[in-house]
């Protein structure tokens, strides 16, 4: 799986170098073995964000991309569509994927994060329960908690928006965030970006076309190996 999303993260066109932090030496010796570049970090890093500024600390960056290692069908472009606002605008400190809920099922599913956004695609609140709770809107009168849930979304005039886990950094931001202590509502909702929201950093939502699946679990993992295995012959 690592070696998938390494080799998928070096194809973006934006970004200079990829390496994998770790803190577990069957991965340094198992990217070591492909060749690839490893760090060992710290074993008492509270979250992979706290990783990864280890690894920035000790590198010439000034943007930063952390790619989660469950991410194997992670797409170059995306990538590319979080470094480039980072390059282009002074004033943004976070950028993070985001892609629109089209089955009913993950927009309320809980390990899914949701995200409401300004006009100007800023994040307002990430939440694992469905936001905005459209309250007079048919979709939530059809399938009321409890129901069974499936089939597609079809609300263009109310688009509702999954959270991918990617996040680009510039430098200084990533320090800073990782100086700050958990927030009350990222330890009420274990999303660890509400930290950033909640002490005035702004995140900026990138909206692309994405589907992939991260494995969370066995049967993600199985899900994968089969799609993986078809686009490998």
């Amino acid at each position: 799986m690592i070696w998938h999303v390494y080799h998928r993260s070096l194809k973006a066109r934006l970004t200079d170098d990829v390496w994998v932090a770790t803190d577990d030496e069957r991965i340094f010796n198992e990217v070591k073995g492909w060749g690839g570049k490893v760090m060992m970090t710290r074993p008492s890093h509270p979250s992979g964000t706290d990783r990864i500024a280890e690894v920035a600390s000790r590198i010439e960056a000034e943007i930063i991309v952390n790619v989660q290692g469950d991410e194997p069908m992670i797409e170059p472009n995306i990538i590319d569509a979080l470094v480039d606002p980072l390059i282009r605008r002074e004033d943004i400190g976070i950028s993070t994927p985001v892609t629109r809920i089209r089955d009913i099922r993950e927009l309320f599913d809980p390990s899914i994060a949701k995200v409401v956004c300004d006009r100007d695609g800023r994040a307002l609140y990430f939440s694992r329960s469905p936001i905005p709770f459209a309250r007079d809107h048919e979709i939530f009168s059809k399938f009321p908690e409890g129901s069974k849930l499936e089939g597609s979304i079809e609300t263009p005039d109310l688009p509702f928006l999954r959270h991918i886990g990617l996040y680009g950094y510039r430098r200084d931001i990533l320090f800073q965030f990782c100086k700050l202590s958990p927030s009350l509502l990222e330890k009420v909702e274990k999303l660890e970006q509400l930290r950033a929201l909640e002490n005035g950093i702004p995140i900026l939502t990138v909206k692309v076309d994405y589907h992939g699946i991260s494995v969370d679990t066995r049967n993600d993992l199985l899900i994968v190996n089969d799609i993986i295995g078809s686009e490998d012959n």
